[in-house]
């Protein structure tokens, strides 16, 4: 039996099932025979395409700054596993983790019998334990792969935040934004809210959750951000409105994100799930403490460092948005991808505005990652003209980028969550 943490995520790695049926059965009935442990009084559930993660944080500080005890549980990691459990602003010890872990086994059974269990749907289980055995007001659980049959979909959130919906995953979700947005719509729940943070969300995610009974809340109609010359104003069509600060996370849409935040604790609020709290008070504090690690994370420097996550089309145009408004002379972009997405997209999406590309093959740090001859292929093929030079593995890029790049230049590292942890593991120059 394993004892470390290190031990543990090996074992359910080993143990992962490659080629398993999709749905909740398996990983209920673990659940179930734990005691089905409730993570919260108030529970909800964010999904979506991009802006998962810095929908979780601003929800978990406006939370806490209204005087909140809150879980966060988001996926994947950065550099440390404990990332994915973090209990009233701190992240879950090994300990606390490998016990969740001991108790989930038991759970599983043994020999033949013993229930199958991803490595995520591990994750999900412990998180879900450990937020059960803390006395917390709010749980917030970030949706990893679609929505329908995640893991997470095994607790019925008291409201569901869906952020966006774009091309990703499309082996497990679907060819298309209606079909990927019938899946996202899992998440939400008859007669409970169910945030919409885009202005134009696909007609299958409408259709879907319009047949599931959910309160539909959008962007656009139901509530607004409105940019002033000093902040931006959040606006419910109920007469509701705050004037807030501008968010600490950098990217003009931060506002669509915080705005969807805003409107599902008003939603919840206004049902008495999380207790009387000054919301605009609140939102303001939050906006300003809010941090998240590579989203348009400024590690300083000059030329300067940025890192970020972004890994799909929707996520490479906000980054062109971004870098076009900075107007940096020059842009290097540090730049590895996974093979199942849509590099070809991204490149397109980015091309514009990056005047070279140091590429980074990822094979070495997961087995799905892009080798760098296949990578450098498909920049030839989209971006023909661009300048680029070919690494085997991020770091070797990020130290030709860095060579390369003069003061008042720009160097961009994103991509995957890969490229992110091992630029954010390097040491400061």
């Amino acid at each position: 039996m394993p004892r470390t943490l290190a031990e543990w995520l090996a074992y359910q790695e080993h143990v992962n099932p490659r080629s398993i049926e999709l749905g909740l059965e398996r990983v209920r009935t673990v659940w179930q025979r734990m005691g089905a442990p409730a993570p919260a009084p108030c529970v909800v559930t964010v999904g979506g395409t991009n802006g998962k993660g810095s929908t979780v944080a601003l929800l978990e500080a406006t939370l806490r700054a209204a005087g909140r005890r809150v879980g966060c549980y988001t996926s994947p990691h950065l550099l440390r596993y404990n990332e994915r459990v973090r209990i009233d602003g701190r992240d879950a010890t090994d300990e606390a983790l490998v016990g969740a872990f001991e108790r989930i086994e038991a759970a599983r059974g043994t020999g033949a019998d013993a229930v199958p269990l991803t490595y995520f749907e591990y994750g999900t289980l412990a998180a879900l334990d450990l937020f059960a055995r803390t006395e917390l007001d709010v749980a917030v659980l970030e949706v990893g792969l679609g929505g329908r049959l995640d893991a997470v979909n095994i607790v019925d959130a008291d409201a569901a935040v869906i952020t966006t919906i774009d091309l990703d995953h499309m082996d497990w979700l679907g060819n298309d934004r209606d079909s990927i947005g019938r899946e996202k719509a899992g998440i939400a729940r008859r007669g409970r809210p169910a945030i919409l943070g885009e202005l134009d969300p696909p007609v299958g995610l409408l259709d879907a959750l319009a047949a599931s009974g959910a309160r539909m809340q959008r962007a656009g109609q139901d509530f607004s951000a409105q940019r002033l010359e000093r902040g931006w104003r959040w606006r419910h069509r109920d007469g509701t409105a705050f004037d807030l600060p501008d968010p600490a996370l950098a990217a003009p849409v931060q506002y669509a994100n915080a705005a969807a935040a805003v409107a599902a604790l008003h939603a919840l609020g206004t049902e008495g799930r999380i207790g009387p709290i000054a919301l605009g008070q609140a939102a303001a504090d939050g906006l300003r403490a809010v941090q998240v690690p590579a989203r348009l994370q400024s590690l300083g420097g000059d030329p300067l460092l940025v890192v970020d996550v972004g890994h799909n089309p929707q996520a490479a145009r906000a980054l062109a948005d971004w870098l076009q408004a900075r107007g940096f002379p020059r842009v290097h972009a540090v730049y590895g991808a996974l093979a199942d997405k849509d590099v070809a997209g991204v490149l397109a999406a980015l091309g514009p505005q990056v005047d070279h590309w140091h590429l980074a093959g990822l094979d070495g740090a997961s087995p799905r990652g892009l080798p760098i001859g296949a990578l450098a292929q498909v920049l030839r093929q989209v971006l023909p003209q661009a300048v680029s030079d070919a690494h085997a593995d991020v770091p070797a890029a990020l130290a030709a980028a860095r060579a390369r790049a003069r003061p008042g230049e720009c160097i961009l590292a994103f991509g995957s969550f890969f490229v992110a942890s091992a630029v954010l593991a390097e040491p400061a120059v």
